[in-house]
């Protein structure tokens, strides 16, 4: 299916009127399993429902962590998560879900009811996966509930371990049932190993770097499922043209080499999305540390090179992984459409301003760009299936040659050799990671690290890794940028002339971008260093806490207690 035909199946679900909102409710429309479901375009049209529940792109693309901000960080950033709002505390998803399982068997024709409910276990699974990312334990609910059935509504959360076995169980459901064919618009088979190696990593490391039960468990199953998906989906990374990475990304339509599913935008649907907008008019930007994870050209450490601490921005961007060229605006950028470089001019809040997603300029404004946005993408398996191994202690330099070395290989970037990594860990990436695993894989678990940190920027998975790996502390470091050894006029781009000043006293008679040290912009030794962004911002972090999200006051208080709230987190109830 096309993608205008998909928006269009999408605008008739919408003539219909669902179930209620909560979970506790009983269906308050017309439709009936007496006189619904009973083909294939009938279950199509309600399973294209679950497909809301993939996040915005823009919230994804603009997620703030260590490795990127904007002059908005968000509540986790923030210190403003509260047991007082909801928090993402929605069930009625669910409810729709259930309800099509409980009432698909009144479709006669087998294999068409096969597809549709693979496609129910998929999200069924997507939808627990983020309920254990952000509460940890919570109620399983398999069948539709209503008003009457009280003993359930007030269900204690149930051990997360539970929840997540149920959700493998679902995707290997899915797996079954999904169609192979590959179909960027509509999951897949492909789509849901994609996942199951997402949710296995993530619950297998989250385990580890807690000490807790069964994490090889998950991380066997982030394997397999990887293992699967890379020998026989038939996906491969796309390697076309001068620059395939930035292209895979600010292109209109999604590159089907790859890209696994998408996010579509249109201007006959009218769905646009902000990314490049937003990059703008919130300064995002991407953070020093983040810089420091790329290579040179060559594979060797950044951190290698003599001065590296207080290069220029044209010194310090040049003969790096060409992945930072296609991700950051470097010396040279010339945006799609455009004739003249975009010259820096400092408008990122650290220096750093992201390229990534951004195609012509006149799809810059707000909710203009029609980019498809990647949901799942085949580098991101090949990264699950790598580090998973590497977690295991089971890796071996060929597992690197099937996935590491191939994203490598996009941007021609040297191969990952195992035991040189192993043999020599990385100081600088063990600063940024300091509970990483200690053992003879920790040379090559950081340069996995590294290498997801580069490849995945901006595609919403950072706070979530930092989160997995449980390095909440690193969110408190200071957020720099582009280094300046004081005040004067600068050459952002090496073309030898002033792109910007920076100044004490007054900018005379410069034309260009210019800032005064101490009021718009802040260096790390006062009148030099690097830029210090959001200094008036100290970010606080409580390792017993604040892994996890309250479970809302409001809910707690509708169960009776049932709910018990999660560790370090209070609330205005009495029941604990």
């Amino acid at each position: 299916m096309n993608k205008n035909n998909f928006f269009s199946s999408l605008t008739l679900l919408g003539l219909f009127v669902f179930s209620s909102c909560n979970l506790d409710l009983a269906p308050e429309d017309t439709l009936s399993p007496k006189t619904y479901f009973k083909n294939g375009p009938q279950l199509e049209l309600w399973t294209n429902h679950f497909y809301s529940l993939f996040p915005d792109v823009d919230d994804l693309a603009k997620q703030n962590a260590d490795d990127n901000i904007s002059s908005e960080l968000g509540e986790t950033l923030m210190g403003q998560r509260s047991a007082a709002s909801e928090n993402g505390w929605t069930w009625e998803r669910l409810r729709d879900i259930n309800y099509y399982l409980q009432h698909s068997n009144q479709c006669p024709d087998e294999h068409v009811r096969k597809q549709y409910d693979g496609v129910a276990y998929f999200f069924r699974a997507y939808f627990y996966f983020d309920k254990v990312k952000r509460y940890g334990d919570v109620p399983w609910y398999d069948q539709v509930l209503n008003s009457n059935d009280d003993k359930l509504l007030a269900k204690p959360r149930q051990d997360r371990e539970i929840i997540m076995d149920s959700v493998m169980q679902d995707l290997d459901k899915a797996i079954g049932m999904l169609p192979t064919k590959k179909d960027q618009v509509r999951v897949t088979k492909w789509t849901a190993l994609a996942l199951k190696s997402r949710v296995a990593l993530y619950e297998g490391t989250f385990r580890k770097y807690r000490g807790m039960n069964d994490a090889e468990k998950y991380l066997k199953q982030a394997v397999a499922a990887g293992e699967q998906f890379i020998d026989n989906s038939g996906y491969r990374l796309y390697t076309n043209g001068a620059e395939p990475y930035r292209t895979l990304f600010n292109s209109i339509d999604a590159v089907g080499d790859e890209i696994i599913l998408a996010k579509r935008h249109s201007n006959t649907a009218n769905v646009r999305h902000s990314i490049p907008f937003n990059i703008i008019i919130y300064r995002q930007s991407f953070t020093k540390r983040f810089m420091n994870h790329y290579l040179m050209a060559d594979g060797t450490r950044f951190e290698d090179q003599v001065g590296w601490r207080t290069m220029d921005y044209a010194a310090e961007t040049r003969n790096r992984d060409p992945r930072m060229a296609q991700t950051v605006l470097c010396p040279g950028y010339i945006q799609v459409g455009a004739t003249k470089e975009t010259a820096n001019d400092l408008s990122a809040l650290t220096g750093y301003r992201p390229i990534k997603y951004v195609n012509a300029s006149p799809y810059d404004g707000s909710l203009k760009a029609i980019t498809d946005y990647p949901l799942f993408r085949a580098a991101e398996v090949y990264l699950n299936f790598a580090e998973a191994k590497a977690e295991l202690g089971t890796l071996t330099q060929a597992d690197l040659d099937k996935s590491i070395n191939r994203i490598r290989d996009r941007v021609g970037m040297p191969h990952l050799n195992m035991a040189v990594s192993n043999s020599n860990p990385d100081n600088l990436l063990l600063q940024y990671y300091p509970n990483v695993t200690r053992s003879a894989n920790t040379g090559v678990i950081l340069e996995i690290r590294r290498e997801r940190t580069v490849e995945l920027a901006l595609e919403g998975f950072r706070l979530w890794d930092i989160f997995r790996w449980k390095e909440g502390q690193q969110l408190t470091k200071e957020f720099e940028g582009c280094y300046f050894p004081g005040p004067g006029e600068y050459d952002m781009n090496g073309d030898g002339k002033a792109d910007v000043l920076l100044y004490t006293t007054t900018k005379g008679n410069f034309k260009g971008a210019a800032f005064k040290i101490g009021k718009d912009i802040m260096l790390t030794n006062n009148t030099s260093g690097n830029i210090h962004a959001l200094s008036n911002i100290a970010i606080t972090w409580e390792e017993n806490r604040d892994y996890l999200w309250p479970i809302p006051a409001s809910e707690r208080v509708l169960t009776g207690g049932m709910l018990t709230q999660n560790p370090g987190w209070t609330d205005s109830t009495n029941f604990d």
